[in-house]
């Protein structure tokens, strides 16, 4: 069986996060990928499990390598991006890899993968709905959550770019559709 990957993209509260938690709790022969990261280890985070953490320097040693399936510098020197080797890693299992990842980074991966791969923007009933979640979700100041609808509104832009559109207005549909919509595509 050839691995396959899953691409879940969507603005900053739409519930992919939640969505593919779900999923992997699912028996679809899914791991999360690994992402890498250049930014400090937090206190509670362990290397492997919630990144890769690599040194400003050892990224663009990757990056000079090619060793990513996509990357980007959100910030100066704070660099995300994506190994080969974690897609090797997991389909070495003979499972599929499922990404969490923001739109840009989304659509590079679908990219470089254009048939192995099924892109789902999930997308949020509308920009309200989404501003209530973000307030309702507590972790972020008045101004950050002014800062994430600006840039959810940038990123709805790109739906339509994407295989699939899954509208997250019950929580419980969007789980069940994004399972079919899976198995579907492995059975391909």
């Amino acid at each position: 069986m050839e691995g396959k990957l899953f691409i879940f993209s969507a603005p900053s509260g739409s519930g992919k996060t939640t969505i593919v938690r779900n999923l992997l709790d699912k028996n679809l022969s899914l791991e999360f990928s690994i992402s890498a990261t250049s930014r400090p280890k937090r206190e509670n985070e362990v290397d492997g499990k919630d990144y890769h953490f690599l040194s400003v320097d050892d990224f663009k040693k990757k990056i000079e390598n090619d060793e990513f399936v996509e990357w980007e510098e959100v910030y100066e020197n704070r660099f995300y991006g994506t190994l080969k080797s974690e897609l090797e890693r997991i389909w070495s299992q003979g499972k599929h890899v499922i990404f969490d990842v923001d739109v840009v980074g989304g659509l590079s991966i679908k990219k470089k993968y254009p048939k192995k791969a099924l892109s789902v923007f999930v997308m949020p009933p509308n920009v309200e709905e989404l501003k209530k979640r973000l307030i309702l979700r507590s972790t972020d100041s008045t101004e950050d959550i002014e800062t994430r609808i600006n840039k959810a509104n940038k990123e709805l832009a790109y739906a339509d770019q994407f295989d699939i559109i899954i509208i997250n207005d019950k929580l419980e549909d969007a789980i069940e559709e994004s399972e079919t919509v899976i198995k579907k595509f492995i059975n391909q």
